[in-house]
């Protein structure tokens, strides 16, 4: 009987799964002639870096996208074969957005513009001028009747009432235009006075009134968003309109999405730090410090500097992941008279932060080091074999940090692990591959995540049955606790010799720029260093990166001088964006999921493995077993289940998103987006 009532269950299951699969259709039948449009964005390309800078906004969100080089010899023509087709008796349109380097790059009389506006016509399809000047084709008065053109450093932009209500909605509201330096003009472009049909979405004061630099032209049955000003893809300008720019594109339904992502790792806590000698140059007791014997002097965390790591957290509603060496604590503890009032203080507020490990002592575990030569080397066998760290030895660094963890009732996720200066992994070029003890290490201890420099590897890849997570340094540096000791390093890096540094910026001009002027020892490292690196991290949050970045417990110690970079990443964010754009503060494992999951995806998308489709109201996307989708869509979306339907995704910034696969028993993944 109970095999029975399985078998019935299984029965009504499939016969509800053909029901469902006839009704989908059905329900679109009514509208037989509405069309296909396929879920893809043409980008027509002069090699501008306005049109590069959308195209990266596209690849980097993961929406598929082909690009036409108009200088390109041999690319295809656009015409109406290019542009539309027929699949299975019903009308395609091969484009659901087209992006132009302007109003039409082809030249008067055109037949591919004409073909365009054709396409753009029948089928609904949006265009967007990346850049072009104030004139009436693009729907603006000239510059010289209300308007103005030239440099923009500096402006003080503001999104319009229906720029909120439309694409631009999950913007606070002010968009500044940079202005880095006195030195370099950052920014040129046109703003002119809306005429009939055209809606300023964005726009800046001009004498007594104000004029638009991004609005839509609706002409034609065709509608353009016209930007007036040239960006490139790391200006905070463009950062700020790009998630707008890209949903007008698309009318809010593409593959792909997009957050704003920051996490903060704190590592060698528990641990000293050693400090930076401003006469030497250099860290003693750290390698190759000449002169640096008996002058060795740390920097450690106290009490109170845990006691304001909390208060702050609280203040900022931001959470901090403590990077642990509990080994390193206990022999400082025994080295100070038994006694620790620092891990008192955060074990007793382990509630309060995200623990990783970072390995009981933090040595290195890579190759046995030969530090007596510059740079060191590894050591080598009578055989010339490379002598590495054994698998015991790693595992129990793993281990052991865990097992006095747990002990101190701090939780921790074991599939996560950052090694001391991400050793074990490869570190060229005195050791160009990992640790092959690594891999078994990992596995034995069930690491599944293992944190890696993004300076050195940008990109996710396995180390036996785990996988990277790329952190981006900040630069505050390990090795000073003040204010003046952070400005004396960062004038020895970055000043040249006759400016009393070491010439590296000459050195290498590839990588490195030489400041003019040494920054002021009292200062500068608030005044000129603090500000850049907000610049530099809060790039990075408005660019869809997960990657966490990582400073050192040293930095929020003596001056503190993490706390002025963050405070202003986060004060400049949330001035920046509306309540539904919130930061995302994801744990590694976290920001490793989504590398991981934006790898399979592009992979899937570069062998044309995707296939995703809007008729009407319905919405299908198909990709590889296994692989999942990032799909965007309005608000009151639905997915089809096997019996019914489900909210479809996750809000945020005025839209729903989400990764998503098909369902039990389908093959593809089906929406339905509101009327």
């Amino acid at each position: 009987m109970v095999n029975k009532n399985r078998m019935n269950r299984v029965a009504a299951a499939m016969a509800a799964a053909a029901l469902v699969s006839v009704a989908v259709p059905a329900a679109t039948a009514q509208a037989a002639t509405a069309p296909r449009i396929d879920l893809k964005v043409l980008v027509v390309d002069d090699g501008g870096s306005s049109v590069e800078a959308i195209t990266a906004e596209l690849r980097d969100t993961g929406v598929p996208y082909t690009r036409v080089q108009l200088g390109g010899s041999g690319r295809p023509v656009i015409d109406a074969g290019f542009l539309s087709d027929t699949v299975d008796g019903r009308p395609r349109a091969k484009y659901q957005g087209v992006v132009l380097p302007n109003e039409n790059p082809f030249g008067e009389g055109s037949a591919e513009m004409a073909a365009l506006a054709a396409y753009e016509t029948t089928y609904g399809i949006r265009q967007v001028d990346a850049y072009t000047w104030a004139h009436p084709g693009v729907g603006l008065e000239y510059t010289d009747n209300g308007g103005f053109s030239g440099q923009l450093d500096g402006t003080q932009a503001a999104v319009t009432a229906a720029g909120k209500a439309g694409p631009f909605g999950y913007l606070g509201g002010q968009v500044a235009f940079e202005d880095n330096s006195a030195l370099v003009p950052e920014s040129f472009g046109f703003m002119g006075k809306p005429r009939t049909g055209y809606t300023s979405y964005l726009d800046a004061p001009v004498g007594s009134g104000r004029a638009s630099l991004v609005g839509e032209y609706a002409h034609d049955g065709r509608s353009e968003l016209v930007v007036t000003f040239g960006y490139n893809q790391y200006q905070q300008q463009f950062r700020l309109l790009a998630r707008g720019i890209v949903d007008w594109l698309t009318q809010g339904v593409h593959l792909g999405q997009s957050r704003n992502y920051f996490a903060v790792h704190v590592d060698d806590v528990f641990a000293p730090d050693a400090r930076w000698n401003k006469e030497l140059n250099c860290t003693p007791g750290d390698y190759a410090c000449a002169g640096g014997e008996g002058k060795e002097s740390t920097i450690r965390m106290t009490a109170a500097d845990a006691q304001y790591a909390a208060q702050w957290q609280t203040s900022k509603s931001f959470k901090l992941d403590m990077l642990f060496n509990a080994g390193a604590g206990e022999e400082w503890k025994t080295e100070n008279g038994g006694t620790d009032a620092l891990t008192a203080q955060l074990v007793a507020d382990r509630a309060k932060y995200r623990w990783m490990n970072h390995t009981y002592t933090h040595p290195f575990l890579g190759c046995v080091q030969n530090t007596t030569t510059t740079p060191w080397t590894c050591v080598k066998n009578a055989q010339g074999a490379v002598q590495y760290m054994s698998r015991a030895d790693i595992s129990a660094q793993i281990r052991d940090n865990n097992n006095w963890a747990a002990a101190k009732g701090i939780t921790t996720d074991r599939t996560e692990l950052v090694t001391g200066e991400h050793s074990g992994l490869k570190t060229n070029p005195q050791q160009p591959q990992d640790n092959p003890n690594l891999a078994g290490a990992l596995a034995d201890n069930g690491v599944k995540w293992a944190g890696s420099d993004n300076s050195r590897e940008p990109v996710q890849r396995a180390v036996g049955a785990a996988l990277t997570v790329p952190r981006h340094p900040m630069n505050v540096y390990y090795n000073t606790g003040t204010n003046a000791e952070m400005a004396d390093e960062y004038n020895w890096i970055y000043t040249s010799r006759a400016h009393g540094g070491s010439g590296i910026c000459e050195d290498n001009p590839a990588t490195s720029t030489c400041l003019p002027a040494p920054v002021d020892a009292n200062t500068g490292y608030l005044d000129q260093i603090v500000p850049q690196e907000a610049r530099t991290a809060l790039r990075h949050v408005l660019a869809n990166d997960p990657r966490p970045h990582y400073v050192h417990q040293s930095n929020l110690a003596e001056d503190r001088t993490l706390y002025p970079v963050l405070n202003q990443v986060l004060d400049t964010y949330r001035s920046l964006y509306a309540p539904s754009a919130p930061i995302v503060n994801q744990t590694m494992k976290e920001a490793g999921v989504e590398l991981g999951r934006r790898a399979a995806w592009d992979k899937a998308l570069a062998e044309g493995k995707v296939t995703a489709y809007r008729i009407g109201t319905a919405v299908t996307v198909k990709a590889p077993s296994g692989v999942v989708a990032p799909v965007t869509a309005p608000n009151g979306t639905k997915k089809q289940l096997l019996l019914g339907t489900a909210d479809f995704g996750t809000a945020y910034a005025g839209t729903r998103s989400t990764w998503t696969g098909p369902e039990l028993l389908q093959s593809v993944v089906t929406l339905k987006l509101p009327s």
